[in-house]
């Protein structure tokens, strides 16, 4: 093979947290793309890798899986790529088969699947450094030739500590065999454990461990000592809220400046090509939706890097897993899994990260639940809305000994989008058809410090991703949103502000008709339209449905409180709060479920169902309100 000639192709595979990612990037630093697999939202990684002999290879990251018998997409892909199924990929000419060192009783069993198929590979014992500093000692000599696999040793973390194993590869790229079976082939049974091939795979990993591995008298005592405290029923539940909280702050407030200074550089960009460009069509299309839609896109990017940075820190840590296996019995019970926690609570600060941290969720069932119940969480967004109408019809005095009505208000709307999304769970699980427990079944990896620049490659990453896909789709519909907004223009000798004579003022009359037993009148029904691109709009937009002019959403508030609370009946207020808890007014969110499931009808189903529940509950509230005497 010449440096010219067409490059061999590499897979990676391996089970999750075994520094599969971390070898890839070793390998291919910066020479990477990412995408998505053919029909699926499953990301696919591929880098080039230039060896010190002049070969060129092409190294594709498969999803991790703990085995080829697939419970998730992910492990189907990794299955079906190795074996060279899957449509528009071509079978890679080479297998890595990357084990945790520290962990090869878990690993090695997933080897021998692998070897099963009977394809050229090679296993990187990788965190071989770390198996060292615990007394594990590994006779790889004899685990090459029980495997009939070279077996290299590998320290992604650490520079050049995939030397060895492009060595190896260079050797082998000239001549490569198919390795020799030693266990039947599953595709000749119909269950793995029906047949006994389950059991041969356990017995033969356990001669192999017998055989080849030297074991300390006991397992690190730094990860013995820890997991007394982080997997204890009590202690481990408190860290785990301590750790929750820490997340749940960063991202909610860590982010703010950044936040504030990209809608301070979007306005002033705003600002600058408007005062250059005088009054105009064109110059609103540009300041009103094409500045303004970048810069609702770019906005959100502060808390999904700082999201991110926990999660990915926290699974490569391996607490992440740990977390998970707090939490799963207690999510079960409401049809979701202990990997869903994470994700639901990052999406008090915004939905949209929320859904994308659903990826380390590998069954599709309960990735789906998760993804559908999501919007449901208490995102930032909300608060200048229940802001405005608390402030507005709920009084500011002390209520049981000392608590503040206005606080205790805004917790049970906290509360009630917490309780509404555990029901909605509770209510899929009953009516799917696959009624049966999918139980959770995840590797309880070594305690280790995450590398700096896997943090940095996962959240370049992320960050790109969360632009590309999800950005396109808002930047289209918000300039839609200010077509919708802006014409026709208002007449010369127009009284009204110009809103109540657009497409979307039109809109908001016609939609008086559907919300009028909810208590909503027009103007209203007119802000709801323009909090489609954000649901905090909806108090700059009552702003100007009434006529008034603020800088700011703080400003608009107050001068709002006296307008609406004089105008408004409580029932209103009580029913529009109550509203904003369920109703799906956020353009953003519907395009990331759709980008993260591929799917329009699922998309379709998570806004009509919410704005079913979120209609339903007006009502109720508006009703029993007025009953009462709020009306």
């Amino acid at each position: 093979m010449s440096a010219q000639a067409e490059p061999l192709r590499l897979a990676l595979l391996g089970n999750p947290n075994c520094g599969k990612t971390a070898l890839f990037n070793q390998l291919t630093g910066s020479r990477q793309k990412v995408a998505n697999y053919a029909g699926v939202t499953v990301e696919r990684k591929e880098g080039r890798l230039q060896s010190a002999s002049g070969r060129s290879y092409a190294v594709l990251d498969l999803p991790g899986a703990y085995s080829l018998n697939p419970a998730s997409l992910d492990e189907a892909i990794t299955r079906d790529l190795c074996r060279g199924f899957y449509p528009g990929e071509p079978a890679p000419d080479l297998l890595v088969c990357v084990v945790d060192a520290t962990n090869l009783r878990l690993h090695l069993r997933f080897v021998l699947e692998v070897r099963q198929m009977g394809r050229p590979m090679v296993v990187a014992l990788n965190m071989s450094d770390a198996a060292r500093r615990r007394g594990i000692g590994i006779d790889r000599a004899a685990l090459e030739r029980e495997l009939g696999v070279p077996v290299v040793e590998t320290v992604a973390v650490r520079h050049r500590g995939a030397q060895e194993l492009v060595e190896r590869i260079d050797q082998l790229a000239g001549h490569l065999r198919p390795p020799s079976l030693r266990l039947p082939d599953p595709a000749d049974s119909d269950s793995d454990s029906d047949s006994g091939i389950g059991q041969a795979l356990h017995e033969e990993t356990r001669r192999l461990i017998a055989a080849t591995v030297r074991m300390p008298a006991r397992t690190a005592r730094i990860d013995d000592a820890l997991d007394r405290w982080l997997l204890h029923p009590l202690f481990g539940l408190l860290t785990l809220a301590a750790v929750m909280f820490l997340i749940f702050q960063a991202v909610y407030a860590w982010a703010t400046p950044v936040m504030d200074a990209i809608e301070a550089a979007t306005g002033a960009l705003g600002e600058w090509v408007g005062a250059r460009m005088g009054e105009g069509p064109l110059a609103s299309l540009l300041v009103d939706g094409i500045i303004a839609g970048l810069g609702g896109v770019i906005v959100f990017l502060p808390q999904i890097l700082i999201l991110f940075a926990f999660i990915l820190a926290l699974e490569e840590s391996g607490y992440l897993p740990r977390a998970a296996f707090l939490l799963d019995r207690m999510m079960a019970r409401a049809g979701l899994s202990g990997r869903s926690f994470i994700p639901l609570l990052s999406s008090f600060a915004c939905a949209i990260p929320g859904i994308m941290a659903t990826r380390s969720i590998q069954d599709p069932r309960d990735r789906l639940a998760t993804i559908l119940v999501a919007p449901l969480m208490t995102c930032s967004a909300r608060l200048p809305v229940y802001a405005l109408l608390i402030g507005a019809f709920i009084p500011a005095r002390e209520v049981w000994g000392g608590f503040n009505l206005q606080g205790l208000v805004l917790f049970g709307l906290y509360m009630a989008g917490i309780l509404s999304a555990l029901a909605v769970s509770w209510v899929m699980k009953k009516w799917r058809r696959d009624k049966g427990e999918h139980p959770l079944m995840l590797e309880l990896p070594s305690y280790r410090v995450p590398h700096p620049r896997d943090l940095l490659i996962g959240l370049w990453e992320r960050g790109m991703i969360f632009l590309k896909r999800v950005g396109g789709i808002i930047f289209a519909l918000t300039v839609l949103l200010w077509v919708l907004l802006s014409f026709p223009a208002a007449p010369a000798d127009a009284t009204l502000p110009a809103i109540d004579y657009s497409l979307a003022g039109r809109i908001g009359h016609a939609m008086a008709a559907v919300f009028a037993p909810l208590g909503f009148n027009w103007q209203i029904c007119i802000a709801l339209i323009p909090g489609l691109a954000a649901r905090e709009v909806a108090v700059s937009s009552l702003a100007t449905v009434y006529a008034l002019s603020a800088a700011n959403d703080e400003a608009a508030a107050q001068a709002l409180t006296p307008l609406i609370s004089d105008g408004w009946s409580l029932a209103t207020g009580l029913s529009l709060l109550v509203w904003f808890i369920y109703a799906p007014q956020c353009i953003a969110t519907w395009a990331a479920i759709k980008r993260e499931t591929g799917s329009w009808k699922t998309m379709s189903i998570a806004a009509g169902y919410l704005f079913v529940l979120a209609w339903l509950a007006s009502l109720l509230t508006y009703q029993v309100a007025v009953r009462l005497g709020g009306g």
